[in-house]
């Protein structure tokens, strides 16, 4: 899998303001900005995007995904 593919698989299930996603195939990381965010802590966040990644997690097609996730709100206020 490409750092594209997984994008665009957490990007058509959810949505996403930003997203931003790097890996080596197997292991990866994320950054997630969505409004599906608001008022959920960090395990439900976290949750919500495993969901998108569907079987994919189980079958190890996924085998690690490290996610920063913020609300638009919280993304805004970040140093950039």
């Amino acid at each position: 899998m490409q750092a594209q593919e997984l994008q665009n698989i957490i990007a058509s299930n959810m949505a996403c303001d930003h997203i931003e996603v790097d890996g080596d195939g197997r292991h990866w990381s994320a950054v997630i900005v969505s409004p599906e965010f608001e008022g959920k802590r960090l395990i439900q966040r976290h949750q919500r995007v495993y969901a998108t990644l569907g079987s994919r997690m189980h079958t190890d097609e996924v085998h690690a995904l490290s996610m920063k996730t913020y609300t638009p709100a919280e993304w805004a206020a970040q140093p950039k």
